[in-house]
This record gives C-alpha cells, structure tokens and sequence, in this order.
C-alpha cells in the first residue's frame, strides 16, 4: 500500500494465538485499535480534542484476513486516509509481517468526530481538515 503511515509495530506473542496455532481475532481488532489512535492523532491529537470534549467513534470497521500470523510475527500496520468527510474519515489499515512482507489482514474504518457531552458527531475543525487533507496529498490520492 504506497503512501502510507506506520501507525503499529509488535509481536505475535503466543498468547494471543488460539488452539489452532494462529493469532486470535480478537487481537487483530486490539492491533487496529491501537494503529487507529496513533492514525487519528495526526489528524485531532487529543490534546486538542480534550478540551472541547470531543473524541473519535467508530462506526464502521470491516476486516479481511488474508494469511494467517503465526506466534513470533515481526508484524507492521500502515494506514492510509481514503476519504475525510464533514465529520468522518475513512481510512485503511494493513497488517503486514516484517520480514516477510506477508498480507496478514486488511481493515477499513469510518471514524466520525464525536461531542461527548451532546452525544452527537462534531465537524472537522478547519485545522484537522487541513491536517487530514495534507495526510492525502502526501499520499497521492
């Protein structure tokens, strides 16, 4: 996936495998989730966010296994923005092992900026827009 962030980088340690000896998918949903905060801080880092008691709310998350990983996976996930909207953005992870550049999983996200007091989603300030439109034109899109 050209033009893309690195947002994860770890290990498939043993535990997270099941009884078939491949990571469980329960892990590939906590590996996203934590490429996705690291992705949408560089849009709204939440430092920002706090102090209007904003935050982020997925409300689409598809994911496709590819290869399985097996324990001891160096594995990489890059994230791509495809799309930013009044509120949202779309974008993509891939999951990656290291060593043998190996697809694992692909996940594709909405992610909607969210008041946390009015319970409702909030716009792209003009300052997360940029940021978020400079993230896809460095990426070609």
């Amino acid at each position: 996936m050209t033009g893309t962030v690195e947002t994860y980088r770890g290990v498939a340690y043993p535990w997270l495998c099941d009884s078939m000896g491949h990571m469980n998918t329960q892990f590939y949903c906590t590996l996203y989730d934590g490429a996705s905060f690291h992705f949408l801080s560089l849009v709204a880092p939440y430092a920002e966010l706090a102090p209007r008691r904003c935050g982020w709310a997925d409300v689409k998350q598809t994911i496709e296994y590819k290869e399985e990983v097996r324990a001891g996976a160096l594995l990489v996930v890059s994230t791509r923005l495809l799309k930013i909207g009044t509120s949202s953005v779309t974008y993509q992870h891939e999951l990656r092992n290291l060593e043998t550049k190996a697809l694992h999983s692909t996940s594709e996200h909405v992610t909607v900026l969210f008041d946390l007091e009015a319970r409702r989603s909030a716009p792209l300030d003009a300052t997360a827009r940029k940021r978020a439109e400079a993230l896809m034109k460095a990426h070609g899109d």
